[in-house]
C-alpha cells in the first residue's frame, strides 16, 4: 500500500466513524478563516457515496449546513467586531491581512454577489463572509448566495470523488503511482512550512508591534 492510498484509507475510516457530522464542521471550518480545504473533505465524501456507506443528498445537506454555519459565524465577526477583532485573533488561524484585503476590496467591487462568485475561488471563498458582515450585507440574501454557492461547490467537489473512487483500482495500480505518492508528499511538507512560516511571521511581527 502507497502512501496516498494509506492516507485516504484513513481519512475515509475517520469519516465512515464521524459520519455526517464530521463533513458538516469540516466545511463549517473551512467557510470561516480556519486552513481547512474543501478539496481535502468533499471528495473524500464522494468516495464514501459510491461506496454506499453515504448518500448524495446527505453529503450535500450537511456540507451545505456546514458552509452555511460557518459563514455565518465569520459574517458576525465582521458584523460584531469588525477588522480590530479579526486583525488582533487572526494570527492564531494565520489569517494574511493581505488576503482580507483582497477579499473586502473583491466585495466592495462587485457587492453582494461577490458571496456567490468567491465560493469558487481558494483562499478568497475562506475570509469573504467577514467584508459581508462588515459591510452588514442584508442577511436573507446573504444566506441565500451562501447556499447556491457552497451547494453547487459542494456537488462538484463531491462528484469529483465519486468518479475517482470508479477508477480507484486503476490508480492504485498503475505502475507509476509512486509518482503520486512523492507529489502528495511534497504538496505536505511544503503547506506545513508554509502554515510554519506564517505562524512564525505573525507572532514575530505581535512582537516586534510590542517593542
Amino acid at each position: 500500500m502507497g502512501f496516498t492510498e494509506f492516507l485516504i484509507e484513513n481519512i475515509l475510516r475517520f469519516f465512515e466513524a464521524a459520519g455526517y457530522w464530521s463533513v458538516m464542521i469540516l466545511m463549517a471550518l473551512e467557510s470561516m478563516v480556519a486552513p481547512v480545504p474543501s478539496e481535502a473533505v468533499m471528495p473524500p465524501a464522494g468516495f464514501l457515496i459510491a461506496r454506499g456507506t453515504f448518500t448524495f443528498t446527505g453529503v450535500i445537506f450537511f456540507s451545505t449546513l456546514g458552509s452555511i454555519i460557518g459563514s455565518l459565524i465569520s459574517y458576525y465577526i465582521g458584523a460584531l467586531g469588525g477588522r480590530p477583532l479579526v486583525e488582533r485573533f487572526g494570527k492564531y488561524l494565520l489569517l494574511d491581512k493581505k488576503a482580507l484585503d483582497a477579499s473586502e476590496k473583491f466585495f466592495k467591487k462587485r457587492g453582494d454577489i461577490t458571496i456567490f462568485i468567491c465560493r469558487f475561488i481558494p483562499v478568497i471563498r475562506h475570509l469573504i463572509s467577514i467584508p459581508a458582515g462588515i459591510a452588514r450585507m442584508r442577511l436573507i440574501k446573504f444566506i441565500i448566495y451562501t447556499i447556491i454557492g457552497a451547494g453547487i461547490w459542494n456537488s462538484f467537489l463531491a462528484f469529483v470523488g465519486y468518479k475517482l473512487q470508479d477508477n480507484w483500482d486503476s490508480i492504485v495500480k498503475w505502475k507509476y503511482r509512486s509518482w503520486i505518492d512523492i507529489a502528495v508528499l511534497l504538496v505536505l511538507f511544503l503547506v506545513s512550512v508554509y502554515y510554519a512560516y506564517k505562524l512564525y511571521k505573525n507572532f514575530r511581527k505581535e512582537k516586534t508591534q510590542k517593542q
